[in-house]
């Protein structure tokens, strides 16, 4: 099963930055379990279109190239390592 962590953020968005080390945490952490994807909506808006991202920072977990949940804005670190462990 491959598990995919997409991160839409942007330079200048302050609760991206917040949420920059907590990613990074779970990336180490789940190293060889999922992937983590960071999008800079400003590079790539085509990619923020494709999957309707109005509001950043969004964090879009795909298993298996299909959407299963998504968390927008500041979130617990065990928040959403119950939703990539589920």
């Amino acid at each position: 099963m491959s598990v995919k962590l997409l991160d839409f953020w942007a330079v200048w968005c302050a609760p991206c930055r917040i949420m920059n080390p907590i990613i990074e945490e779970l990336e180490k952490e789940l190293a060889g379990k999922i992937e983590v994807v960071k999008i800079n909506v400003d590079e790539k808006p085509e990619e923020a279109s494709k999957y309707g991202v109005m509001s950043i920072p969004t964090y879009v977990i795909e298993k298996d190239g299909k959407e299963v949940d998504r968390k927008i804005g500041v979130t617990a670190k065990a928040d959403l390592l119950k939703l990539l462990q589920s």
